[in-house]
């Protein structure tokens, strides 16, 4: 079994990484799991504590070779309002239903959820069915894991 043995940031400069590992938004968010490549291999992650992984690092294997963490697209709502005073206050409602969100200057973005939708459209907000890679804002009690790299150096 592959093991990752430490994580680079994206900018690591380390070298081509042999595979991918294509990751929705939660899914980057992990401590222990069995991820399975692009191209078919399995790895074993088995962290300190859960950190969430960043679009375009590398996990470094046991064996030294790298694999690139690609974030996935996701079925997103893109939702935007009549100005910014309008935008924030759909950003709090959004907030306010526990919901993870992509907050960007002039849209939030989403996972679908017919619910919601029907909630933002009362409220004003034009709302477009998009797919992309999804980057919600981590909550303030929430370990951002910044500084993964650091954490596996065993």
């Amino acid at each position: 079994m592959l093991r990752v043995a430490s994580i680079l940031p994206p900018d690591h400069g380390q070298g081509i990484p042999f595979d991918l590992v294509t990751l929705e938004h939660d899914e980057r968010r992990l401590r222990r799991k069995l991820l399975r490549l692009v191209h078919g291999d399995e790895i074993m992650v088995d962290f300190p504590q859960t950190i969430t992984l960043e679009h375009g690092s590398a996990l470094q294997l046991e064996d030294g070779r790298l694999v690139e963490v690609i974030a996935a697209e996701e079925l997103l709502y893109e939702i935007r309002g009549r100005d910014v005073a309008h935008l924030v206050r759909l950003a709090w409602h959004i907030g306010n239903r526990h919901t993870s969100a992509q907050l960007e200057e002039d849209r939030i973005l989403i996972k679908r959820d017919h619910v919601l939708k029907t909630m933002l459209e009362g409220l004003g907000a034009s709302i477009t069915n998009i797919s992309e890679p999804f980057f919600a804002e981590h909550g303030a009690y929430h370990s951002h894991g910044d500084a993964g790299h650091a954490l596996l150096a065993r």
